[in-house]
């Protein structure tokens, strides 16, 4: 009933290629067999159990009854519509059914030396249809081995790559998600996790980050991501040998993927310059992110201790006259000249809001010149009408990484 060949070469692949034990596989389609007859065949109560000959392809099918001691049942009446009788809830006898237990005493005759607790074993007569079904059920179980072992397999594999680089191809588009098919398994690159203004077709190579391993019932699902700060991070440390080294340690990112990207670093070693290890020769290195970002803008800033010194170089490119700390609302007041005051602040703020995330820091921006560039509303910078007066432009810190 049973293509042994075929059976065996899939034995040998799982073995082999998923370190799935034969023995393991041959047990589980055992117990498919069992369940399939005594759901097909069997009585309330009943123990099947199955022995399946791998050499020759024959089941055996037998019920197990288990031995009790009169001392321990509580025979039920002969009548099935009779109540139980009651009994104290301490009370450890069990109720006796025939095609579950078998008294001592019967045993015995069977087995001489048995003991409660034993099994006793009756052969099961092998049904004439029956067949077709173990065939049938056979290949179930083999297939949903192969299943739990690709689960546990894909599991293995990329859970250990979890907050690394990961490439595939796009295998469909569904409602501005991006399913990438990473060979064994999907993965998905959710509309809010791509950079803005990317476009891409199916079949085209693709990479992101992976931040999360997930278990479905429809199978392991990989969350993927462009816009991540830590996708920019593993793409750095990829082009700079020194990070990946561990000589320069990136401190912060404050991220608007698509846009911009301030980068705080800091070199371990007094000889190697931390920016210039990032930007590479004539700025080959930084240039290569930027690429894979399509084209969003990176600035490379060197950490400082020195609130002061770490907010003025994240307010980089515009020139600072200088930096006054309110510890109590931790709050920076920064002072630029006149023409420096809008590359401070930036288009639509995203300069002085780019870098009061970096810093951790709230940032006012004033201006020699008097005018007014824009003030905060709710977390928003705006433009405000040219006036006379205090320049003024901040931001609430917020987490570099909010997942």
């Amino acid at each position: 009933m049973f293509d042994l060949k075929v059976i065996n070469s899939v034995l040998d692949q799982l073995e082999e290629e998923r370190g799935i034990p034969r023995e393991k596989i041959i047990e589980a389609i055992e117990a498919a067999l069992a369940t399939a007859y005594k759901k097909e065949y069997g009585k309330k109560g009943q123990i099947v159990r199955a022995k399946f000959d791998i050499a020759t392809g024959k089941t055996e099918f037998f019920q197990v009854k288990v031995v009790v001691d009169e001392s321990h049942v509580i025979v039920p009446p002969n009548d099935p519509e009779s109540p139980m009788p009651e009994r104290d809830q301490n009370d450890e006898r069990i109720f006796f059914n025939p095609e579950h237990h078998i008294m001592l005493d019967d045993a015995k005759k069977i087995k001489r030396d048995a003991v409660a607790e034993d099994e006793i074993v009756f052969p099961l007569e092998m049904k004439g249809d029956y067949g077709r079904i173990a065939a049938q059920t056979a290949k179930q179980v083999i297939i949903q081995k192969i299943r739990e072992a690709e689960k546990i397999s894909v599991m293995g594999e990329y859970g250990k790559r979890e907050g690394e680089i990961v490439t595939g191809s796009v295998q469909r588009i569904e409602r501005g998600n991006i399913f990438v098919d990473m060979g064994r398994t999907t993965g998905i690159l959710p509309f809010e996790e791509q950079i803005p203004g990317e476009h891409y077709r199916q079949g085209e190579r693709i990479r992101a980050y992976l931040y999360r391993v997930e278990e479905t019932p429809r199978g392991i699902f990989l969350k993927l991501s462009r816009s991540h700060p830590k996708f920019l991070e593993e793409l750095l440390k990829m082009e700079a040998p020194e990070i990946a080294s561990g000589t320069v340690e990136i401190k912060a990112v404050a991220r608007e993927a698509g846009s911009r990207t301030k980068v705080a670093v800091i070199s371990h070693d007094p000889h190697i310059d931390p920016v210039g290890s990032l930007v590479g020769q004539r700025g080959v290195r930084v240039s290569t992110v930027m690429s894979e970002l399509g084209g969003e803008k990176i600035d490379i800033i060197e950490w400082s201790g020195d609130p002061k010194k770490f907010v003025e170089d994240a307010l980089s490119p515009a020139k600072v006259l200088s930096v006054d700390l309110d510890d109590t609302d931790h709050k920076s007041t920064v002072e630029v000249a006149g023409d420096q005051q809008s590359l401070a602040i930036g288009k639509g703020g995203q300069n002085v809001r780019l870098a009061a995330k970096l810093t951790g820091w709230k940032i006012d921006i004033r201006s020699t010149g008097g005018t007014v560039a824009g003030e905060e509303r709710e977390g928003q910078i705006e433009d405000g009408p040219a006036a006379e007066g205090e320049t003024s432009a901040a931001e609430t810190p917020e987490e570099t990484e909010t997942r």
